[in-house]
């Protein structure tokens, strides 16, 4: 080809080296590439170099686990990977996609729900605990078994919390036992430990095999050996009672867990276990987050210093100083979402209705919406958008720049789950009454009225999976299903597979 010919390219009045001018070409963006290739056949031939768009491809954060061989072209490559990112964008913004209900009747109430990557984890009233994978429409939830012991007969005590990761499922239930499944093993818990009181807070690693829980004045840390049997790795007696927990990503060696309880946050780590983050006595904390090498979370400050409001304060793990306060509301701050956010920033929801974006870097708010009549539960954000939950049952959708609601939906309890990625977007509403009138284990019924229930939605947003996931559920019967959609109609013709 023309390009195996070129040794030497001339640059003005002198000739280069063909490695020499596409070191010099790497510096330069699309658009000045696409000016290139237009001065001449040489230049031309430079400019549209595979190792130079699959950098621009990678650098842009597109194809990132990919290798140059996998692609003949890059710059087309890259032309489609924008293409559907803005596709995306505007199908997010006047929602376009499909929704389905993932929902699971003899369960009875919905107790706690979590996801990870479109994996979503539902704890219900009867003591199940059921996996759906949204990804792929088709998928059966599978229901994960719990230890039966041997005097196990009677009904199930309720799921307190469920977590998921990539690897692993986690459900503590309301007797203090906790179980572990691995979603590479089928059903069957592979490690299950037990506290003696009400399990009050929950953990999950983001990514490994590291379980925290703290019940009573105790915080366990359950992880596997290097042999693969799981053992409890760290406990901590602490003084007051865990309101929220989280394990810190990204950490080598022993896990670190950080505890809020009532007015303290704790450090936790192997070699300094009673390490205090924070504490100022009669000011207790209303949520937290924690990233790799920071937690944030509210405290509430009381009437007699009214000059001092609730606060997001910031503090860093490493050198366990406080580095920023930051926000003033006299509403009590309910969420703060840090990991999940763009760098340098945060999001938090609070009583006083209002979603707030910070900067890391300053002090006061970048953005803030009126959203939640009832106040603010959830909220998640990326570099555009924000969506958030509240108390009343609304999920609303945000464009943070032009600072307006784009679309909300409404359900009947409170939204208590909110997670998104670039294409899809899953929320639950979780009933706060878990043991409504006329739902006792003495009714004949299985299943509890659908208004008591609770409900998980799952959206997707990409082009790719619409077309399948538009058929309605009803639609997808077949032959082997002899009961209708939600409710239970014996069908005298089944549908057939559409």
């Amino acid at each position: 080809s023309f390009q195996n010919e070129i040794n030497e390219v001339p640059f003005f009045d002198i000739q280069l080296p063909y490695e020499l001018a596409l070191k010099i070409f790497q510096y330069l963006g699309k658009t000045e590439l696409g000016r290139c290739a237009q001065v001449s056949r040489t230049w031309k031939v430079l400019a549209e170099d595979e190792v130079l768009w699959y950098r621009l491809c990678q650098q842009e954060g597109y194809l990132l686990d990919t290798s140059i061989s996998d692609h003949s072209c890059w710059k087309l490559a890259l032309k489609n990977c924008r293409a559907r990112e803005r596709t995306l964008k505007t199908n997010w913004k006047n929602r376009i996609g499909a929704v389905s209900q993932l929902q699971y009747e003899l369960g009875k109430i919905l107790c706690d729900v979590h996801s990870c990557d479109g994996v979503v984890i539902a704890g219900y009233t009867s003591g199940e605990v059921r996996l759906w994978d949204t990804r792929t429409w088709d998928y059966t939830a599978p229901i994960l078994e719990p230890m039966h012991g041997p005097g196990d007969a009677g009904p199930q005590p309720h799921v307190s919390f469920v977590r998921i990761n990539s690897s692993l499922a986690v459900a503590a239930y309301e007797d203090g036992t906790v179980s572990v499944w691995s979603l590479m093993f089928g059903r069957e818990p592979i490690h299950r430990y037990q506290h003696n009181q009400r399990i009050q807070a929950l953990a999950l690693g983001s990514e490994g095999a590291t379980v925290a829980t703290a019940s009573g004045f105790e915080v366990k840390v359950e992880s596997p050996n290097d042999r693969g049997f799981w053992q409890t790795t760290q406990t901590f007696e602490i003084q007051k009672l865990v309101n929220f927990l989280k394990l810190v990503p990204d950490v080598t060696g022993s896990p670190v867990t950080v505890a809020a309880a009532e007015d303290i946050v704790y450090l936790l780590k192997a070699e300094d276990p009673g390490k205090v983050l924070h504490s100022v006595y009669g000011q207790p904390v209303t949520c937290l987050d924690v990233s790799a090498h920071e937690a944030a979370f509210g405290v509430k400050t009381f009437g007699w210093l009214l000059n001092e409001p609730n606060q997001i304060l910031l503090y860093n793990l490493e050198t366990s100083q406080c580095l920023k306060k930051m926000g003033n509301s006299m509403g009590d701050f309910t969420c703060v979402n840090l990991q999940n956010s763009p760098p340098n920033m945060l999001v938090t929801g609070n009583k006083d209705r209002r979603v707030r974006v910070f900067d890391l870097r300053k002090s006061e708010s970048l953005c803030s919406f009126y959203a939640h009549q009832l106040g603010v539960s959830a909220v998640q954000m990326d570099d555009w958008k924000i969506v958030s939950g509240g108390e009343e049952g609304l999920v609303c959708v945000w464009d943070q720049r032009m600072g307006t609601k784009l679309w909300e939906m409404h359900a009947r309890h409170p939204v208590r789950h909110v997670w998104f990625n670039s294409h899809s977007l899953i929320t639950a509403n979780i009933p706060d009454d878990k043991t409504p009138r006329g739902a006792s284990i003495t009714d004949d019924d299985l299943t509890a009225h659908r208004k008591h229930r609770g409900i998980i939605y799952a959206y997707e947003f990409s082009v790719d999976q619409l077309a399948v996931e538009s058929v309605l559920p009803i639609c997808r019967s077949s032959y082997d299903e002899v009961t209708g959609y939600n409710y239970n109609i014996g069908l005298a013709v089944p549908y057939d597979n559409i």
